[in-house]
């Protein structure tokens, strides 16, 4: 895959449906531009909780008390990734009022995944830093719920099959050890009908919320395939 340069620095979201292939297409995105770097906020908090960070040691107590761990640390640690990669001025504080002012140079892109899930977490992240490309992921849910009913995964090293279009090479086992593929105990129809049904009333003020800002930009399709070549052509004309 040939690679290209972005002329301005991109701030990324993906948003979709749960099997969708966000994770996908973030990688190929990545391969394909290579000055786009992944910032998730899953990894930012597990990566707090282990090294022991005093934000890490703060969002634990939550995680423990079996509580959401709240949006301003949420923020936080992202604030402080883009400080730290010196994406925004070293200065910059979730308890300004007016937004960090983002480096504009190209090295300075990110993808941001796991944050925001709702409006209201996306106006606080306008007040911290403008994203400029909410890209809204669309597959029909019968080609999702046909994609989670073929899906297989080797447990101990998390590796995921499909057995339509990335079949293991012996039926039921896993490349690299042979051992038996298993089903995600949550993969069953009804459970998906009804995080697909959650991520629909979530993700409509979200994505409206951004369509305000005008930066949404929608694309639909039936395979990460087909998704994927109408996302590098909008990002080519937006960045390169």
């Amino acid at each position: 895959m040939p690679t290209k340069q972005f002329k301005r620095a991109a701030r990324i979201i993906l948003v979709g449906a749960p099997g969708v292939g966000k994770g996908t297409q973030a990688e190929r995105l990545m391969k394909r531009y290579p000055q786009l770097s992944a910032v998730s906020s899953g990894d930012l908090l597990r990566e707090g909780v282990r090294n022991r960070t005093s934000l890490g040691l703060e969002a634990e107590a939550f995680i423990k008390a079996g509580n959401l761990v709240p949006d301003e640390m949420i923020l936080k640690l992202i604030l402080d990734k883009l400080k730290s990669n010196r994406w925004v001025s070293t200065q910059s504080s979730v308890s300004d009022p007016s937004p960090a002012q983002p480096s504009q140079n190209p090295s300075a892109s990110f993808i941001l995944d796991g944050f925001p899930r709702t409006a209201t977490q996306a106006s606080r992240l306008d007040s911290l830093i403008p994203i400029n490309l909410v890209v809204s992921l669309i597959t029909p849910v019968n080609i999702i719920l046909s994609r989670i009913a073929s899906r297989w995964v080797h447990a101990p090293s998390g590796r995921v099959y499909n057995t339509d279009f990335n079949a293991p090479k012996v039926q039921g086992k896993d490349d690299l050890t042979g051992e038996p593929l298993t089903k995600r105990a949550d993969d069953d129809e009804e459970t998906w009908k009804q995080r697909l049904k959650k991520f629909d009333e979530t993700s409509q003020p979200l994505l409206e919320h951004y369509d305000r800002k005008s930066v949404l930009w929608t694309v639909k399709g039936n395979s990460s395939d087909e998704i994927t070549p109408k996302l590098f052509q909008e990002l080519d004309s937006r960045f390169v």
